[in-house]
């Protein structure tokens, strides 16, 4: 077998895994809008070069009949998969689980920001778990606990705020109407001109602009924007269009 079909082989099984992988980030932990707010094409980016590094490496080593040419090819596999493994790791543990309504805003809470410990903590069962297959958007509630307010400020203060307990999170709908009452009318929001036409396929797709408003949704890597129904007659829509704040 020549080197270029080695190669060739090799090339064909890497990319067959990219494209899994691509599915799995794109598709299922990160379903878009979340990929860009949290960055999750660099990381897929990071998967990729590692999964291409491997059929290079057997184009330079594979020699047919050369002594010790199994123990490089299966190194050359062990670092593939260790690059994998580690970008996947990073993407499991990135991915989002959470979008919490928060006073004026949505914040996307990622998996690793949950401590095992608040997530047991949870009275509602269906926030006990994280989600694998995108974020689910959740409400606060301040609990009318002194002391447990008290744990909540300080806590904000130390830069781990009330949407980061799932021990406080509520079904979306017991906070829809005042998220509404604070959300901004549509004409406010100004989005770079690269994005209006992605705003304007959104708006559009959602039965036109008067019954339409918006908050901004806070996350690591890009605040994007959520539409939000005056009617409440549909569920809060996240829109790849980056918020002015």
């Amino acid at each position: 077998m020549s080197r270029w079909k080695a190669a060739g082989i090799h090339l064909a099984i890497s990319a067959v895994a990219g494209i899994a992988v691509a599915i799995l980030l794109l598709r299922v932990w990160y379903p878009s809008p979340w990929s860009i707010a949290l960055g999750a094409n660099k990381l897929l980016l990071l998967i990729e070069a590692g999964l291409a590094l491997g059929p290079l490496l057997t184009l330079v080593v594979f020699k047919s009949g050369k002594k010790g040419m199994l123990f490089d090819l299966v190194f050359i596999a062990i670092v593939q998969l260790a690059v994998l493994a580690y970008g996947l790791s990073l993407a499991a543990r990135s991915r989002p689980v959470f979008v919490v309504a928060a006073v004026d805003r949505f914040v996307v809470v990622s998996a690793a920001e949950i401590d095992p410990a608040d997530l047991a903590a949870a009275e509602l069962p269906q926030f006990r778990s994280l989600s694998w297959i995108g974020p689910r958007i959740v409400g606060t509630r301040i609990p009318e606990d002194v002391e447990a307010r008290n744990r909540i400020l300080f806590s904000a203060v130390a830069g781990k705020d009330i949407d980061k307990y799932p021990q406080h999170y509520v079904n979306y709908g017991s906070v829809a109407t005042d998220m509404l009452s604070r959300a901004r009318p549509l004409a406010a929001l100004t989005p770079p001109a690269n994005e209006t036409t992605t705003l304007a396929q959104a708006v559009a797709e959602d039965g036109g602009a008067d019954h339409l408003a918006w908050m901004p949704i806070v996350a690591s890597k890009a605040n994007l924007v959520m539409l939000l129904d005056r009617n409440l007659s549909e569920p809060p829509r996240p829109v790849a269009v980056t918020s002015p704040e």
